[in-house]
């Protein structure tokens, strides 16, 4: 069975869930509770339930007296012997989601990578998510809206970048479920309006492998992408006759 601190609960706790519709806004979303897990790293270490050595100003206590009187963790800390894991796997998960939100399996490698005890790898990423710093479907709904929009990535690019994080399938599956069919085609048609222009010079048929790649390497199938491409040359007055076959 994993064992559990009981680290103080604060009204903070309560209100540090990721926000929703891109990375800026998931991780702007998690400032409360970045604060709260640094403020938990301050001074002792590992919370009691006490509320001592929790927080912003009995962190700087804590470091004034370490300054002051020369104790021996701190010794052993300037010598590099090895802290609390609990604490060196706090340490590690905070600064990974430093600027970049990250799935629980992304930390979870890079605590095991680390050498990092699993009972205290376990014991810090359900923290993590209990107060909302870790967050699954925040990370894949941000995700979709991010790429598909910034990247002009498809549904089934989306799918396969999530899974290479560790997303559960469920949670993809709702996550892509925020962009339908018709949606899909009009960015896939920006993205050959876009590029059109570079392939003019080229004969018909280069054009169309080109531009049908181009789509096919973001993720879109080979059928919207040959009737997008080849409605994009027919309005500007390529014959298209024949057409109608794999590229």
């Amino acid at each position: 069975m994993t064992r559990r601190t009981e680290w103080p609960v604060s009204a903070t706790d309560q209100h540090a869930g990721p926000g929703h519709g891109s990375i800026a806004g998931y991780m702007a979303g998690s400032e409360d509770a970045h604060e709260l897990e640094a403020g938990a790293g301050s001074g002792t270490g590992r919370g009691t339930g006490s509320g001592a050595g929790f927080g912003e100003g009995a962190g700087r206590r804590d470091r004034s007296r370490t300054r002051n009187s020369g104790s021996p963790s701190s010794s052993r800390a300037e010598k590099g012997e090895p802290r609390d894991p609990v604490e060196q796997a706090r340490n590690i998960c905070l600064r990974l989601l430093t600027g970049t939100p990250r799935t629980r399996k992304q930390l979870a490698d890079a605590l095991r990578k680390r050498e990092i005890p699993d009972e205290a790898a376990e014991e810090v990423l359900s923290r993590f998510e209990d107060v909302g710093l870790i967050d699954d479907a925040a990370f894949a709904d941000a995700w979709v809206e991010s790429r598909h929009h910034g990247r002009g990535l498809a549904r089934r690019a989306l799918v396969r970048e999530l899974r290479t994080k560790g997303v559960d399938s469920a949670v993809i599956d709702e996550a892509v479920g925020q962009l339908d069919s018709e949606q899909e085609e009009a960015t896939a048609r920006e993205l050959v309006a876009r590029k059109l222009r570079s392939t003019r010079g080229l004969d018909r048929d280069k054009r169309l492998r080109r531009l049908a790649g181009m789509l096919a390497r973001k993720g879109y199938g080979e059928g919207m992408a040959l009737r997008v491409v080849r409605q994009a040359l027919e309005e500007e007055g390529e014959d298209t006759e024949g057409l109608d076959g794999p590229f």
